[in-house]
């Protein structure tokens, strides 16, 4: 055994600061994806998730996007995503598109009508789920703070990374890269 395994480090807990931040911060982790899920399949019937692919690919130029690169910028597993793509294409919202070693997803003109349609009563209950309970101050420090964490959730992500750069070093990209 290594001195490591015999004597481990002794564990730096939460102290109430930081208590206090976490809580509600687990809170809104798991609540806020079900209440945006919840008005979208009432107000829009698709899922969060099903809005959130239609908008990635409504912002990808030409209005199309690889399966990897639109797998990373929603945040899904390759089977998760793969699954939505079909229910979409069902729909008429989306094309595939195969190409040699790759594919693509294609926003459809029907597509982007669907989340058109779902994007004000999702943008209404976002402003009255988040916004509307911050001040101009609290959001700055949100946009401030949340990318910080939200790196650290990156696969790959290295502890101490820089907020905003992606594995390998490369920021923002759009495609399959």
């Amino acid at each position: 055994m290594t001195d490591e395994e015999l004597f481990p480090p002794p564990t730096h807990w939460l102290d109430s600061g930081e208590m206090a931040a976490w809580r509600p911060l687990i809170a809104v982790a798991m609540r806020l994806p079900a209440a945006l899920d919840t008005q979208l399949r009432a107000g829009a019937s698709m899922t969060h998730f099903e809005f959130m692919v239609l908008g990635a690919l409504s912002e990808a130029d030409g209005r199309s996007i690889g399966l990897s690169a639109l797998a990373r910028r929603v945040s899904a597993s390759p089977s998760r995503l793969s699954h939505v793509l079909r229910r979409l294409a069902e729909r008429g919202w989306l094309t595939r598109v195969a190409g040699g070693r790759s594919a693509r997803a294609v926003l459809t003109d029907a597509g982007f009508e669907a989340l058109a349609s779902a994007a004000r009563g999702h943008v209404d209950e976002v402003r009255r789920l988040v916004f509307d309970a911050l001040s101009p101050a609290d959001i700055d420090a949100l946009a401030r703070i949340m990318p910080a964490i939200a790196q650290r959730l990156e696969p790959g992500a290295e502890p101490g990374s820089e907020p905003g750069a992606a594995p390998g070093g490369e920021i923002g990209c759009e495609t399959d890269c």
